[in-house]
């Protein structure tokens, strides 16, 4: 079956606010907003320490790094797609007011880069393969978190 042109380009229209989505969802500090862009079966490659699978495991994260930045601003400078891939290199800044990861607010400006790798199908993120500078952060926050 050919698509047609203006399909196509919807279809990439909306595969690409999905994954924009997931980002305003932690600059906006708001975990619900990835209930209308995660496939409910969603995989997060690789999955943080206790993380669940799925939407609701996300959002226990995005309420911790906002939390540790209450100013949390994601700027995305490139996005890559075709048709169901998407590749993204954005950055992540913020104020360090918060506890993470064990780590007692400094009250550093910071902001540290990521490279994530979406896959999305019926307008749905299927899969992120991610990989965010945390040895970046924690070098500008002058700390690492406590061994244990």
């Amino acid at each position: 079956m050919n698509m047609s042109t203006t399909d196509l380009s919807q279809q990439l229209r909306t595969e690409r606010i999905a994954v924009e989505t997931l980002y305003r969802a932690f600059s906006e500090q708001n975990p619900n907003l990835v209930d209308s862009v995660l496939a409910p079966t969603w995989e997060d490659l690789p999955l943080a320490p206790g993380q669940e699978l799925g939407p609701a495991g996300i959002k226990p994260i995005i309420l911790m790094v906002a939390s540790a930045f209450p100013d949390i601003q994601v700027t995305i400078h490139d996005m890559l797609q075709e048709l169901g891939k998407i590749g993204v290199r954005a950055e992540i800044s913020g104020t360090h007011l918060g506890e993470l990861f064990g780590i007692a607010p400094t009250g550093k400006k910071v902001s540290f880069r990521l490279h994530e790798f979406h896959t999305i199908a019926n307008g749905l993120i299927t899969t992120t393969w991610h990989m965010e500078d945390w040895f970046g952060l924690f070098l500008q926050i002058g700390q690492f978190p406590p061994q244990g």
